[in-house]
C-alpha cells in the first residue's frame, strides 16, 4: 500500500477505536481489548497486514508505554495516594520479586519450563497495567486509598519488571542474585533521583515562563516527562520510574492552564494506547498462536489464583509489621483479583524476543492469550467482586474534569457525590449537611433532571450532587460526607468523624 493509503488505513481505525470506546465503558471492559482486535483483524488473522519485526515493536511499545505514565502521573491526584504509597511500593518491589519466583516456580513444576525461560515469563507477567487499571477503577466506587493502592502500585511496578525482564534476556550474562539485586537498586535510585529532580525544576521553571500561546504549555509539561525519561535512561537509571515521578509532581502542581495540560495529556495517551494495541495486535501469528492458548491458560490461571495472591500476602504482612499500613484479607482479596495484566506484558514479551531468546515468541504467544482471556474475565467482573467482598464506596465523592480556567485561579476543586441507597443522607436537608463556609452543594441531579437547591432542599437516595468546594477544605467536606451518611446528620453526636 502507498503512503496515502496508510494514512488513509490508520485515520479510520482510529476513528473506530474512538467510537468502540463507548461500548468498552457500558460493559465494564478496558478497551484495550477492542484495540487488540482491530490489530487481530488488521493483521494476521483478518487481512494480512502482520508486524513482523519485534526489535521496532519493542522501541515504539517502550515510547507509548512512557506516554500512557506519564498521563497516568499528570492526572493522580496525589492527596488520594498518598496515603497508599508504602503499601503500594512495597507490592511495586518486593511483591514483584515474590510474584515472579513463585511463578516461575509454578511453570517449571508443571509445565516444564527451564528455569531461565519460567523467570523471564514470570517477570514479564508480575506488572499490572496502568492502562488498563485507570481506565475500569476510575469508574469504580472504591474508597480513595483503596483504589490509591491499585493506581500508584500500577504506576510503580513498571519501572522494576522492566529492569528484571531486560536482565535476564540478556544472553551474554547470567546474573547472580546479588548481582541482579543491586543493578535493578541502582537503576530504581537513579530513575526516582531524576525524576524527583527534574518534576520540581520543571514546576519552578512553567510557573515563572510567560509562554506566548497557551498551547505550549502541555507541550512543555509532557516534553519535561521526556527530559526525565531520557535523562534517566542515558544516566543507566530507570526511565519509566523517572516519568512517572515527573508527572505525578507536574499533575499536582499549581501550573498555568493545568486543565487544557490533563486534556492534552489523555489525548496523547489515548492515541499511544490505540497505536500500542493495534500494532501489537499485528504481531500475533495465527499459526502459532492456538498451541499457545493451553499453556496460556494454565499460566493465567497459576498467576492470578497463586503468584499475585501470595505477592499481595507479603506485602501485606511487611508492611503491617514495619507499621506502615494494615491491609484486611477482604482488602488483600480485592487487590489480588484487581491485578490487571493489558499492553505492558505484551510489550516486556517483545524485549527477549527482539534480544533473541529461545523460545521468546512463545512467551509472547502465551501472555497474548492471558492478556486477553483473563482481562475479559477480571474487568467486567470488578464491580461484582468489591461488591462481594464489601469494599465498594458508592458515597464516595468523584473529581469532575473541569475545562474552566476560573475554579483553579480560585483554587477550588468540583467534586460529584451519588447517593447510595441505604445512605443516611437520605432525607437530610443541605443546611444539615453543615458544610464548610468555603463548600457549597451547587446542583443537584435527581431522576434525570438537574435543579439549584436551597438550603432547605431535602437530599433523596440515587440524587447525584454536585459541590465547589475550595481546595484548602476539600478533605473536611468529604469526611463530613462519609459521616453523614454513615450515621446520619448527627454524625458527631455518635463519635462518627468520616474517616476513610
Amino acid at each position: 500500500m502507498t503512503h496515502d493509503v496508510w494514512l488513509l488505513v490508520g485515520a479510520g481505525i482510529v476513528i473506530a477505536a474512538i467510537a468502540s470506546v463507548r461500548v468498552a465503558h457500558r460493559s465494564g471492559l478496558p478497551s484495550l481489548l477492542l484495540f487488540l482486535a482491530f490489530g487481530l483483524v488488521v493483521g494476521d488473522f483478518g487481512f494480512g497486514y502482520s508486524f513482523e519485526s519485534p526489535e521496532l515493536g519493542q522501541q515504539i511499545g517502550l515510547t507509548a508505554l512512557a506516554i500512557i505514565l506519564a498521563e497516568g502521573g499528570l492526572t493522580t491526584n496525589w492527596s488520594h495516594v498518598r496515603r497508599s504509597v508504602p503499601l503500594a511500593m512495597v507490592m511495586a518491589t518486593v511483591g514483584v520479586a515474590v510474584s515472579i519466583v513463585v511463578l516461575a516456580l509454578a511453570v517449571q513444576t508443571l509445565l516444564g519450563f527451564d528455569m531461565t525461560t519460567a523467570l523471564i515469563l514470570g517477570a514479564v507477567l508480575a506488572s499490572t497495567d496502568a492502562a488498563a487499571v485507570f481506565s475500569v477503577l476510575r469508574r469504580l466506587p472504591l474508597p480513595p486509598r483503596l483504589a490509591g493502592v491499585l493506581e500508584a502500585e500500577s504506576g510503580f511496578n513498571d519501572a522494576p519488571t522492566v529492569i528484571a525482564v531486560t536482565l535476564l534476556s540478556v544472553a551474554s550474562t547470567n546474573p547472580s542474585l546479588g548481582t541482579f539485586l543491586l543493578e535493578t537498586s541502582i537503576e530504581l535510585v537513579i530513575g526516582g533521583a531524576v525524576g524527583l529532580a527534574v518534576g520540581p525544576a520543571g514546576a519552578y521553571a512553567l510557573r515563572r515562563v510567560a509562554l506566548p500561546a497557551s498551547g505550549l504549555y502541555p507541550i512543555a509539561v509532557l516534553a519535561l516527562t521526556f527530559v526525565s525519561y531520557g535523562g534517566a535512561v542515558l544516566l543507566h537509571g530507570s526511565g519509566f520510574l523517572a516519568v512517572y515521578l515527573t508527572a505525578l509532581i507536574l499533575g499536582n502542581s499549581r501550573l498555568p492552564h493545568r486543565a487544557a495540560t490533563r486534556g492534552f495529556a489523555e489525548g496523547a495517551a489515548w492515541l499511544a494506547q490505540i497505536g500500542l494495541f493495534v500494532m501489537l495486535g499485528m504481531m500475533a501469528s495465527s499459526e502459532e498462536m492456538p498451541s499457545a492458548i493451553v499453556p496460556g491458560l494454565i499460566t493465567g490461571t497459576l498467576l492470578v489464583l497463586l503468584a499475585r495472591p501470595l505477592s499481595i500476602l507479603v506485602s501485606s504482612l511487611l508492611t503491617r509489621a514495619i507499621r506502615l499500613d494494615r491491609v484486611s484479607w477482604r482488602e488483600q482479596a480485592f487487590l489480588s483479583w484487581a491485578g490487571l495484566r493489558g499492553a505492558i506484558p505484551i510489550v516486556l514479551a517483545t524485549i527477549p524476543w527482539a534480544a533473541g531468546v529461545e523460545g521468546s515468541e512463545k512467551i509472547f504467544n502465551q501472555v497474548f492469550v492471558i492478556v486477553i482471556v483473563f482481562t475479559l474475565l477480571q474487568g467486567p467482573t470488578l464491580p461484582l467482586a468489591a461488591r462481594l467482598l464489601k469494599v465498594a464506596a458508592p458515597g464516595e465523592a468523584h473529581d469532575l474534569a473541569v475545562e474552566s480556567a476560573p475554579l483553579e485561579e480560585l483554587k477550588a476543586d468540583l467534586l460529584q457525590i451519588k447517593v447510595p441507597i441505604g445512605s443516611r443522607l437520605h432525607g437530610v436537608e443541605i443546611f444539615e449537611l453543615r458544610l464548610p463556609a468555603d463548600a457549597q452543594v451547587t446542583l443537584i441531579v435527581r431522576d434525570g433532571k438537574s435543579f439549584v437547591p436551597t438550603s432547605t432542599t431535602r437530599v433523596r437516595a440515587d440524587d447525584q450532587l454536585l459541590i465547589v468546594t475550595t481546595a484548602s477544605c476539600r478533605d473536611q467536606v468529604e469526611r463530613r460526607l462519609r459521616a453523614v451518611s454513615r450515621s446520619g446528620k448527627l454524625a458527631g453526636w455518635f463519635g462518627e468523624r468520616g474517616q476513610e
